[in-house]
């Protein structure tokens, strides 16, 4: 069995496709809520909202919160898939690794908002469709569907965990048996 090279600097590459499906879930999620519900001014505030809690969830409380007690904010001149470990470092100070686990626990926890700003466009654009059908709303759907499924099955599974120096500590490396 060939042993799995451990980044302790990913690819630009890396960093680009993992950032790159990340916002533009978020920005398509938003987009499509607004439009799914553009016959209400409530649907202007729910994807502003939306937009607004998928963006601090993942740029501003994942740094503050898990990269602290993440291996690359300690590793010199490193960078993770996310890239969010640099900014991490301007802005929080150094966690525990031993709690960097805590990622996963708790119903208010990161990995559970994470999940919840992927997966809440989706279950809000299928009342849409029913409502307000249109092209692009049911385009925004099978895209939604389709970039969760390539964060969970390539991003994950063949571009992140697979060579994260952190896979043997984090639950969801864990959970997919990357470790």
């Amino acid at each position: 069995m060939q042993k799995t090279k451990t980044y302790s600097k990913y690819p630009f590459s890396s960093i680009f496709i993992y950032n790159g499906a990340t916002v533009a879930h978020f920005i398509l999620g938003g987009l499509g809520i607004i439009y799914g519900y553009s016959f209400s001014w409530l649907g202007y505030l729910f994807g502003a909202l939306y937009l607004a809690f998928a963006f601090v969830q993942m740029y501003i409380i994942m740094p503050l919160k898990v990269c602290p007690n993440c291996v690359y904010y300690r590793m010199n001149n490193s960078l993770c898939v996310s890239g969010l470990n640099r900014a991490s470092r301007k802005m929080a100070k150094e966690g525990d690794l031993k709690q960097f686990s805590n990622r996963s626990k708790g119903p208010f926890c990161h990995n559970n908002l994470y999940m919840a700003s992927l997966i809440a466009p989706i279950v809000a654009l299928i009342p849409a469709l029913v409502l307000n059908f249109s092209p692009f709303i049911l385009s925004a759907l099978i895209a939604l569907v389709g970039l969760l499924l390539f964060r969970m099955f390539i991003i994950f599974r063949r571009i992140s965990c697979l060579y994260c120096a952190a896979r043997r500590q984090c639950p969801n490396a864990k959970s997919m048996g990357i470790t």
